[in-house]
């Protein structure tokens, strides 16, 4: 049987072209702008964001799906399969304007239903994939009923990360220059948790960021009483490969039986910077 719904989401979820197309999902383009040059996300590597601080010391601009991005996507859509319904699951609305472009591309559309997970990055990721994988599993499945199992998907998922430095967040605005100058002089390192929708900085980690990971993740995975079938760790360009190998270990040895490494696009290495460790997973029922 053949599922009634397509799944629509940014950029900005850092799900990769190959999953896009292995799951049938649609990645509307969020933007990028460094200097007087404004590009899709994922029409060119992080590293380029990484480059352009080191060379300017200014962090590139983000900017949200705008409603042409959204109006593409939905008549290529409905073009090729114009009694299936949409499913937009949108990057969080309360970081970006992208949840209300989508509404606004979308008025007159019957056939679209917009739903704000609440999450950024690999934690949006984390929804999709997961819808994805029931909608796979339950083709039937019709809107009402996929949209009540997404948004509880939504409130399962939990993510943090923790940057290796706070130079982003300083050039980009988001901590003070003493507040950085100060995180990097005792090697702090913030917990930043998405509730809510919010990127809230939480507990502050101290030292290398190597020695640091198992900690984090035996305190976000007790916190959360995370499920062990699966657990995604998040690196942006630069994690050296001791903290690889270590958050694997730490892995096996919590117990999850799996575990998937998704870098981060140039959205969110716009906001954290290179080197940056992250987890998401779904907290237990």
């Amino acid at each position: 049987m053949e599922q009634k719904i397509v799944l629509v989401a940014e950029t900005g979820s850092d799900i990769t072209p190959e999953l896009a197309e292995e799951y049938g999902i649609f990645l509307v383009p969020m933007h990028v702008s460094m200097g007087d040059k404004t590009l899709d996300d994922g029409a060119f590597p992080p590293e380029d964001v990484c480059a352009y601080y080191d060379a300017t010391g200014k962090v590139p601009q983000t900017s949200a799906s705008m409603p042409n991005d959204f109006t593409a996507v939905l008549d290529e859509i409905h073009r090729r399969w114009p009694d299936k319904h949409i499913l937009h699951l949108a990057y969080s609305a309360v970081t970006t304007c992208s949840y209300q472009n989508a509404v606004l591309a979308a008025e007159g559309r019957d056939y679209v239903t917009h739903i704000d997970t609440k999450h950024v990055s690999v934690g949006q990721a984390a929804v999709v994939l997961e819808a994805a994988k029931l909608l796979r599993a339950h083709p039937e499945m019709g809107a009402e009923e996929a949209a009540a199992a997404v948004r509880e998907i939504c409130d399962r998922v939990q993510m943090c990360f923790v940057p290796k430095n706070l130079d982003y967040l300083r050039a980009g605005g988001r901590v003070s220059n003493v507040v950085a100058l100060t995180g990097n002089l005792l090697n702090l390192h913030p917990c930043i948790e998405i509730i809510d929708g919010k990127l809230l900085a939480k507990k502050k980690y101290r030292g290398a960021l190597v020695k640091l990971i198992p900690k984090l993740i035996g305190d976000f995975a007790e916190k959360h009483r995370l499920e062990k079938d699966l657990l995604y760790f998040i690196w942006s360009p630069g994690l050296e490969d001791d903290c690889r190998r270590t958050a694997e270990e730490c892995a096996a040895t919590h117990g999850f039986r799996r575990v998937v490494w998704m870098k981060t696009g140039c959205v969110i290495t716009c906001h954290g910077g290179p080197g940056c460790f992250g987890i998401v997973g779904f907290a237990g029922r």
